[in-house]
């Protein structure tokens, strides 16, 4: 009865220990862990999705050559034993408003400073323009740190051709920070790490540990697409493309009914390419489809690294003529 009893609690315990005890696999949480929102602002084309995607160490935010790629916020949770860094990507900031959807990213990137804990202000190691002077006028008064960010500092050739930047950051009296760093080439991005993580509260996580963003496979997928045009169309095709999903629907494993052979779990995915004139179309579509062939392949591919699952993606290519500066087809494409 006694041996019975003992065997009981022995089995008890282990069941208890498995909720209250954590893992080895599990990540130890320093006791001061730091949790906080981190802005990337800076004007087109400086390279803040690379970093963020170099930082997470996963592809997140798309990236092509052309400015301007970015066009909403993505956000990035970084996650370690010392801190979580939440981190907002957001469209280049620019003083060319030539349509309303201009006038949105700009919007979409000034409205990301509030209610965030620190701010890196990103430029080029070499080129300072009039849109770095416009992001600048934005970041100067804020209440919370600014870290500036100096890209591409592996172009330099020489250390002293960095001096002159780094004297006249310095002088604003704006920068807690100052950090040199190549986000192509991933480096000193663990400094940079570092530095943010000075200047984050003292708080819980908000995000689990394996979670590395809050936006939609929905949305990521859309993000891929558009990717997917601007760099298999090169300079032929404009900013006038948006990229719509239609249908987004998991279909489980199952049993064919008809043959009884088990059918593996798939996501279907419909999506529409729009454009704003006809001959942006044909381009978009190619000689004999092509084109668009090959922009749906490389597209589900990504997708299916990215989503650890099988994709069948199907691809349409619509005229939707001046949706990019129509107040009302904006917001219907979620900008």
């Amino acid at each position: 009865m006694n041996d019975n009893h003992n065997h009981n609690d022995n089995q008890n315990n282990d069941i208890i220990s498995q909720f209250f005890n954590p893992s080895e696999s599990e990540p130890q949480r320093a006791e001061d862990f730091r949790t906080g929102y981190v802005a990337i602002v800076g004007r087109p084309n400086v390279g803040k999705s690379t970093l963020m995607n170099h930082v997470l160490g996963q592809k997140l935010s798309i990236t092509s050559r052309k400015p301007q790629t970015t066009r909403h916020r993505i956000t990035g949770i970084f996650t370690n034993e010392e801190m979580q860094a939440i981190f907002v990507d957001t469209p280049g900031i620019h003083s060319k408003e030539v349509k309303m959807i201009n006038e949105r990213m700009n919007q979409t990137a000034t409205s990301a400073l509030a209610d965030v804990d620190v701010v890196l202000f990103v430029i080029d190691s070499l080129k300072w323009v009039g849109d770095d002077e416009l992001v600048f006028a934005k970041i100067q008064n804020l209440d919370v740190p600014v870290v500036a960010v100096i890209n591409k500092s592996d172009t330099i050739k020489q250390k002293g051709e960095l001096f002159p930047l780094l004297e006249k950051l310095h002088n604003t009296g704006v920068f807690a920070d100052i950090v040199p760093i190549s986000a192509l080439r991933g480096h000193n991005l663990d400094e940079l790490v570092k530095v943010i993580g000075k200047y984050l509260p003292i708080a819980e996580p908000i995000y689990d540990s394996e979670q590395i963003t809050d936006r939609s496979e929905r949305f990521l997928a859309s993000e891929i697409i558009r990717e997917k045009v601007m760099r298999t169309s090169g300079d032929e095709i404009p900013y006038d493309l948006t990229v719509q999903i239609d249908t987004y629907k998991d279909e489980p494993a199952h049993q064919d009914p008809k043959t009884g052979k088990w059918r593996k779990a798939v996501t279907f995915v419909d999506a529409t390419i729009f454009v704003e004139r006809q001959g942006q179309k044909v381009i978009v579509i190619g000689d004999k489809g092509e084109k668009i062939k090959q922009i749906g392949m490389d597209a589900r591919l990504d997708m299916e690294k990215m989503f650890g699952k099988k994709i069948m993606l199907t691809l349409w290519v619509k005229v939707k003529k001046g949706w990019s500066d129509d107040d009302r087809a904006l917001t219907s494409l979620g900008y």
